[in-house]
């Protein structure tokens, strides 16, 4: 950068005065002073003694910056120096050699080349005088400084760039914007080099400087940050006071306006029209208005509210976006086309923190008017109640009326409704309701116990437009009637050991019913009343819906009988009171010593004497390995019989009267005489094979105590009976399905006719002697008595 034509001829002049001023300040130098001492005489003068000036005292020099020229800046000079060489001058210190040279003759001290002030403000150097001849000294060493001139060669620079302010709209004239501070390197101590102005070169008229702070003021009052939020204010400085000739410098401060709420909010239009269709959901968005606010963040934050109809205040809500400050219309009530079709409301707009200091309070609100048209929408039809739960007893005959659903539709149509079950939810078809007016009826009889509760969906559908459709959950619950027989509780197998003592407890029975009377269950247990007691058991009712079957005397025994069948009637407390009748058959057992059955009555036992399931198991296995290899031996001894042995089967024809239907089969036996009787004439019924005669003894046991019990079971019960009934079918299907025994089905028909025949009983038990005859409706039958062929006694036959 060069220098000034100005700047460089003051700098000689002020090099010339600071030669001048050095020369004149040497001691010895040429130039005269008046008001110095004089000079000490020459050794051997006869001048009196004086003391002698002290002149190798040196003064500050100076040397101007940034001259390239080498130049003599000052000269060193000793009084002993008389201009004979005599003395050497020697320069030690800072710079020596370097940037400053002496001349050892003359001692004039001259520059090497140029010198930076900024660099280097000043030099500390040491002058000596050495006399030639001898090498001593003739001053002392002195110590001197030069002082590097400062010129303006320095432009001036800003700190802390770049500048960013921000200051509030609307604020007073002279608000403080910011501070520029800028730096110069030249010396501010020497002249006007370092001595800066600030000036603003953009940004008038809103902004001025203060021309040595630096302080950047606002000049105009009110700035409004919605016409202009951002000013580019460019700063100047220059040194030298502003004058010409010296350095400047420039640098930009960004000046923004920050908001202050001075806006309110303002409806750009008077009326917002929307419309909704009557089906919305609750929730729905109807529609949004907006409130323009010039100013932003929380000085632009409103609030939204509905006023004057109170009716629309409650279907309508709105609330304000966070995000866009938009207000939000929603539907907050269900709407009906048919009740009310349009809705005229007021919204209002207001900042949540309004500012007095800019505008009045009323003027932070604004309002505007909505107009909501509800829009009809053709709707399904409605039930009266969502749901209904009626009671229908289970006896209720079929076409009962159970209940009646209502719907209706709400249209400004108002189309006729059918009504219909959903088939899915009525699989049974057990009810049926009138398509026309909604009543539901019975179609088939009911039965709590198949199901309690029926859950139906009855629809309803329009007849015209759309035939839409809704539904409603119909319950109907299914009240108990006592129509079922109690029954006892499971299976039971009792059995009876012989040893039984009187009063002992059999088995202990309890009874189910499928019923549930609201007060619950209470059962009666007793025996089937008859002409007499029963001489082997009896029955007693414990008064908590058991019973206990309870031996009445002892000497119970295989031998005599092998098992007894005792009717058990069991009643309910229902209304009316039904009752069912079950035959236990009770065992007779020739029980171990600890009381275990091995054969019957084994689950029972085990269950009454806590038996656990795995002793129960093994008990089990033993058994039935017993009766395996018992099965065995058996079929092995009766093999080996039947090859030593022959059968003879001898068949004959039993003769009786025509009018008798019955045939009676003889079996003969062999070395014995057999008995004929007659059948109908010219038929003959070919006689089975039976097996040996200890086979068909043991068989006649069985067949003699099976007719006695159904003779006495016929006596207690009676031929109508369904017991008795049912005990004659088993006893013939026994005899059918069993290959070795006579077909007793013939006497057992007999016994069954009982005394309803005219002619009495042709049964032979009965008969007092072989060939009595009975003469009945003028026709004569031969009756033959059957009891010594079957090996009964009369006590068996009573």
């Amino acid at each position: 950068m060069g220098r000034p034509e100005g700047v460089r001829a003051r700098a000689v002049a002020l090099g010339i005065f600071a030669t001048l001023a050095l020369f004149s300040a040497i001691p010895g130098a040429s130039m005269s002073d008046p008001n110095a001492p004089e000079r000490p005489p020459a050794p051997g003068s006869s001048q009196p003694h004086r003391r002698l000036k002290r002149g190798w005292i040196w003064k500050q020099l100076f040397v101007p910056e940034e001259d390239p020229t080498p130049q003599v800046i000052g000269q060193l000079k000793s009084d002993s120096d008389r201009g004979e060489s005599s003395i050497r001058y020697i320069l030690s210190g800072e710079g020596a050699g370097d940037v400053f040279q002496i001349d050892e003759y003359t001692g004039e001290i001259r520059t090497l080349g140029k010198l930076d002030r900024e660099e280097k403000a000043f030099y500390v150097l040491q002058a000596q005088a050495i006399n030639r001849r001898t090498n001593q000294p003739e001053e002392p060493e002195s110590e001197f400084i030069i002082k590097v001139q400062d010129i303006n060669d320095n432009v001036p620079q800003f700190q802390n760039e770049p500048y960013v302010s921000s200051i509030p709209e609307m604020c007073p004239t002279g608000t403080t914007v910011a501070r520029v501070t800028a730096t110069d390197a030249d010396d501010p101590m020497f002249g006007n080099n370092a001595k800066l102005i600030y000036s603003i070169l953009q940004g008038e008229p809103y902004f001025s400087v203060e021309p040595k702070t630096g302080i950047i003021v606002t000049s105009w009052p009110n700035m409004d940050r919605e016409a202009r939020d951002q000013y580019l204010v460019v700063v100047q400085v220059k040194d030298m006071l502003g004058l010409s000739g010296g350095y400047s410098s420039s640098t930009t401060v960004t000046v923004t306006l920050t908001d202050v709420n001075d806006n309110g909010p303002t409806f750009q239009h008077h009326l917002y029209a929307f419309a909704v269709p009557e089906n919305a959901a609750v929730g729905t968005t109807v529609g949004r208005i907006m409130a323009q606010d010039g100013d932003i963040g929380i000085n632009a934050k409103m609030t939204y509210s509905l006023e004057d109809d109170l009716e629309a205040s409650a279907t309508f809500i709105i609330r304000t976006d966070p995000v866009t400050q938009e207000g939000v219309v929603l539907l907050a009530k269900p709407l009906d086309f048919e009740t009310k079709r349009r809705f005229v409301m007021a919204a209002e707009a207001a900042n949540d923190h309004a500012d007095t200091r800019f505008l009045p309070l009323d003027e932070f609100r604004d309002r505007t008017t909505l107009k909501i048209v509800v829009e009809d929408v053709d709707e399904p039809p409605v039930f009266l109640s969502p749901l209904y739960e009626w009671k229908v007893p289970e006896n209720a005959a079929v076409g009962t009326a159970v209940g009646s659903v209502t719907a209706e539709d709400g249209d400004a149509f108002n189309n006729p409704v059918r009504y219909s079950i959903a088939r899915r939810s009525d699989a049974t078809r057990a009810f049926k309701i009138d398509p026309n007016n909604g009543t539901v009826t019975t179609a088939k009889v009911l039965d709590r116990e198949a199901a309690g509760w029926h859950n139906l969906t009855v629809e309803a559908k329009e007849t015209a437009q759309g035939r839409l459709s809704s539904s409603a959950a119909l319950f109907i619950k299914v009240l108990d009637v006592n129509d079922n027989v109690p029954r006892l509780a499971t299976d039971y197998q009792p059995y009876i050991c012989e040893g039984t003592q009187p009063g002992e407890l059999v088995q202990l029975i309890s009874a189910v019913d499928p019923d549930e009377p609201a007060e619950g269950h209470h059962f009666y247990f007793s025996m089937v009343p008859g002409r007499h007691i029963n001489p082997n058991f009896t029955l007693r009712d414990n008064q908590d819906n058991t019973a206990g079957i309870v031996a009445r005397r002892s000497s119970f025994s295989r031998r005599d009988r092998t098992q007894y069948l005792l009717p058990v009637v069991v009643t309910d407390s229902g209304s009316p009171a039904l009752s069912s009748t079950s035959t236990l058959t009770i065992s007779v057992c020739s029980c171990q010593p600890g009381g275990h059955c091995p054969t019957g009555g084994v689950r029972a036992l085990a269950m009454s004497m806590g038996v656990s399931l795995q002793t129960l198991l093994g008990l089990s296995v033993c058994l039935l390995t017993l009766t395996v290899l018992s099965v065995l031996m058996l079929l092995l001894r009766r093999h080996r019989r039947k090859q030593q042995e022959g059968l003879e089967v001898d068949t004959k024809e039993l003769e009786l009267p025509e009018t008798v239907s019955q045939k009676v089969l003889y079996y003969k036996e062999a070395g014995a005489e057999g008995a004929r009787l007659d059948s109908c004439p010219g038929s003959a019924v070919p006689l089975r094979p039976h097996p040996r005669r200890k086979e068909r003894r043991l068989r006649r046991e069985d067949v003699r105590a099976s007719i006695r019990m159904s003779l006495r079971e016929s006596h207690l019960i009676g031929p109508e009976d369904d017991v008795f009934r049912q005990f004659i079918l088993d006893r013939l299907a026994e005899a059918d399905e069993d290959p070795y025994v006579p077909p007793f089905d013939c006497i057992r028909a007999y016994a069954y006719e009982g005394s309803g025949s005219p002619a009495g009983s042709l049964s032979s038990l009965d008969s007092a002697e072989l060939g009595a005859e009975h003469t009945a409706g003028g026709s004569r039958a031969h009756v033959v008595r059957l009891s010594p062929w079957c090996g009964a006694v009369d006590e068996d036959t009573f």
